[in-house]
């Protein structure tokens, strides 16, 4: 019977450790099966877009701390358009005057550009400025020059605060040979000069972004855009990045009395270094944020440094009228918020992080560097 009793326990407990190794082996199949199921689970780049789980105090500033110039901007219906509809989300903002940079646009009669000078003067006389625009199409005819210096000099008389260059220049203007027409071409030496001597500034956007031109591939930080928006790829149709940079720094160099603008931290927002030695080089040369304030927002630290040390020299931009987008500038520029969000991803898949900028720097990138280069402007509608 005892015999009988320990050869019973034993079968017992062989059983239960069987049942015991039977369950673990069944968690343990269906544990693979769902890290398996996880691993094959497919998904594109633009749809992951995890919200963070992060904590951290939050300053959505929808209105900037001091009343700023927007130094790139477009409004290409200002000849016609109710201008108090601009200025209600202008004063919502505290935008204090806002620079449309596209006068006559791409046209080259000046009727649109004087019936929006008369729409600003009858309106809002003190919130609006107008650069003038230049027409290239005709640069082969021996008259151009003296035609466009002499329209520099009017559109100036009639109001007009600066010129500015679209970026078809040394990209898609070309002569009557086809050829395409380089940025430091000699012809246009004359109105780079006309402007120093009317004392107005260049704002240039020359170029685009330096991935626009490399490899779409996994290595491209643009590949999200380029996918999105194929056109703005450049190919071997196109000269290089490099070619239409140093050309435009070939005009600075050549004019050292005009005072240019050059637009989107001249693409070297991501090689702040890069930057600075530019500035070192052409003291006529400033720039703006423009379409860039993700790439210094992921360099807090670096970016802060840098416009600290040039800070007479960096104005306030946006490039685009989406009032809601502002706030991403005001965030940057003047908070100590981290790891918030871009508003377009396909332009910084990244995270950002606040500067926390001085007020006397901010005053400075608001509106006092631009009060500086722009004529005219009301000094009441700023601090000191």
């Amino acid at each position: 019977m005892l015999l009988v009793r320990i050869l019973s326990e034993i079968f017992s407990n062989m059983i239960a450790k069987t049942r015991i190794l039977f369950l673990f082996l069944v968690a343990l199949a269906f544990t693979g099966l769902a890290q398996e199921k996880a691993l094959e689970m497919k998904m594109d780049f633009e749809s992951y877009d995890p919200p963070s789980t992060l904590v951290v105090p939050e300053h959505k500033l929808m209105r900037a701390k001091f009343p700023f110039i927007d130094i790139h901007n477009h409004y290409f219906d200002m000849n016609t358009a109710d201008l108090s509809q601009r200025v209600k989300y202008m004063d919502e903002l505290n935008m204090g005057v806002m620079v449309n940079l596209s006068g006559r646009g791409f046209r080259s009669q000046g009727d649109h550009l004087e019936k929006s000078f008369e729409n600003i003067r009858t309106h809002f006389p003190t919130r609006f400025v107008l650069f003038t625009n230049i027409d290239f199409t005709d640069i082969d005819n021996p008259e151009w020059q003296a035609r466009m210096t002499k329209q520099l000099e009017d559109d100036a008389r009639r109001g007009a605060k600066g010129l500015k260059i679209y970026k078809s220049l040394g990209l898609h203007n070309k002569d009557k040979n086809g050829k395409r027409i380089a940025i430091d071409d000699p012809r246009i030496d004359p109105i780079w000069d006309k402007c120093g001597e009317l004392g107005i500034p260049v704002l240039i956007h020359s170029a685009d972004p330096k991935p626009f031109w490399d490899p779409i591939d996994s290595l491209n930080e643009r590949w999200l855009e380029l996918k999105l928006h194929p056109s703005r790829r450049y190919d071997s149709s196109f000269p290089s990045f490099e070619q239409v940079i140093t050309e435009q720094h070939n005009v600075f160099k050549k004019h050292p009395k005009t005072k240019f603008i050059n637009a989107h931290l001249g693409w070297y927002a991501n090689d702040l270094q890069k930057l600075g030695a530019l500035l070192d080089k052409f003291p006529n040369m400033y720039t703006e944020i423009g379409a860039v304030i993700a790439e210094l927002g992921r360099q807090p630290r670096a970016a802060k440094a840098f416009l600290t040390k040039y800070q007479d020299r960096v104005l306030f931009g946006k490039d685009s009228w989406v009032p809601e987008e502002y706030s991403t500038y005001f965030r940057v520029l003047e908070t100590e918020d981290e790891y918030f969000p871009y508003h377009k991803r396909y332009h910084a898949f990244w995270r950002m992080y606040g500067l926390g900028l001085p007020d006397e720097v901010l005053k400075k990138i608001y509106y006092k560097n631009a009060m500086k280069l722009i004529p005219g402007i009301d000094p009441k509608m700023f601090p000191k």
